[in-house]
């Protein structure tokens, strides 16, 4: 990527999501710098813009109208996203949006549909997928080092408490952990397997005093008929050192929170792929691909077309949980 001039991005959302951008963007300066920052609380938008110089706006229009921008990033509750995203694609820039996209389908089709519309670039941040490790498991996977894959499990679940937070309010967030933990758990699961077919939930007992549900375990099938198995819970303490594990018929690979690797069946030693799961740094390789994209040096890494598909998956998984049985995915 280019180092002269950088891209000038602006933030939509001064939450702690938006925290981790900040960070991210000390470790991107030379493709791309953090100009503007808005939030309807302003003393929170300055809080974040402080460290970059960035002008500071109360409303995200007048940021739109007011400075002229390269790309922005959606940082709000997901069900603000179509709103501003859209804006933000109609004042004619580039909008990464923090997962989900939407907190239903038609929504954000109507996203990718102005997308087109516009002719501007439009993707699902989905921060799992810039660890480093998981674009060389996806090519171990697809190369079919580890032969068959016949099992995918993920475990996201620890005690938070969720009382006060706006994600576990339905009307902002569009349900509990099934949509915030869960966007990412099929994500991943399609990223390095294919498409789902069918998905299969069922609610654990609610513990902490939420309108929405704290546990579920998903079941779900690839196309192709590997099987998932994810845990998601924010009242269940569940410490595993891989939060990603792939059984194949000749080998297995792990994603762990401090290593990963993987071992096939006939070899006596692992090979080890990766140092971990680092937060700030898959952020800032996602804001790189970003701005790549934007200068028309990489394609994005999530698609449009993918990031309905997450949304639909997620959609497809309440029905389960609702009908209480396997529900086809459509997207």
């Amino acid at each position: 990527m280019s180092t002269s001039n950088p891209l000038r991005l602006g933030i939509i959302g001064a939450g702690g999501i938006a925290s981790a951008y900040g960070q991210a963007f000390e470790k991107i300066s030379a493709h791309g710098r953090l100009v503007a920052v808005a939030d309807i609380d302003l003393d929170r938008a300055t809080a974040l813009a402080k460290a970059h110089q960035a002008q500071t706006f109360a409303d995200h229009r007048e940021m739109l109208n007011t400075i002229a921008l390269d790309g922005v990033i959606v940082c709000t509750p997901p069900a603000m996203h179509p709103q501003h995203c859209i804006d933000s694609l109609r004042s004619g820039v580039n909008t990464l949006c923090e997962k989900p996209v939407a907190i239903n389908l038609r929504s954000a089709r109507e996203i990718v549909a102005v997308a087109e519309e516009v002719g501007l670039l439009f993707s699902m941040a989905s921060k799992f997928r810039f660890v480093p490790e998981m674009s060389t498991a996806q090519q171990l996977i697809s190369d079919g080092v580890l032969g068959d894959i016949i099992l995918f499990e993920n475990v996201f679940a620890g005690q938070v408490d969720m009382t006060k937070r706006w994600n576990s309010q339905s009307e902002i967030s569009g349900g509990g952990v099934l949509i915030d933990n869960g966007t990412h758990s099929l994500d991943i699961m399609r990223y390095l397997l294919g498409p789902l077919a069918d998905i299969r939930v069922v609610e654990g007992k609610r513990i902490q005093p939420l309108e929405v549900e704290d546990t579920v375990h998903i079941f779900a099938r690839t196309q192709d008929g590997a099987l998932g198995s994810i845990d998601l819970s924010w009242s269940l303490n569940k410490p595993m050192p891989n939060y990603v594990n792939i059984f194949g018929s000749l080998g297995n690979l792990n994603l762990g929170w401090k290593s990963s690797q993987y071992k096939l069946h006939a070899a006596s030693e692992p090979v080890v792929i990766g140092k971990g799961y680092d937060k700030v740094e898959a952020f800032a390789n996602q804001l790189s691909n970003f701005c790549a994209a934007i200068r028309g040096e990489e394609s994005l890494l999530v698609q449009p077309d993918e990031a309905l598909a997450s949304v639909a998956a997620v959609e497809t998984a309440y029905r389960s949980m609702e009908n209480v049985h396997w529900e086809l995915i459509s997207v």
